[in-house]
């Protein structure tokens, strides 16, 4: 039976707006840290727009960053820089 979708890399149609999730200890350089990775990857992304959520104990951060993806080898990388880092635990 042949492929329903050859050629196609991904469930994504790009460009599209791509929320990112990321995790990390409540720490005054996680959200700089972040943001600056983010930017090396999607130039265009408004720092302002970030969202910045502390867990209930007020131990962890969740930030969402929603960016503008237009690949998937674009959102891999993010995803892999953000994953080696240090100060973050996870990212979804």
């Amino acid at each position: 039976m042949p492929d329903p979708t050859p050629g196609q890399e991904s469930l994504f149609q790009f460009p599209c707006a791509f929320p990112l999730k990321i995790m990390g200890l409540a720490n005054d350089a996680l959200a700089q840290t972040v943001l600056e990775v983010v930017l090396r990857h999607a130039p265009d992304f408004d720092g302002a727009t970030m969202e910045m959520r502390p867990s209930s104990a007020g131990k962890y951060l969740s930030l969402t960053c929603t960016i503008n993806a237009t690949s998937r080898p674009q959102l891999d990388a993010l995803y892999r820089e953000l994953s080696s880092h240090p100060l973050v635990k996870v990212v979804l």
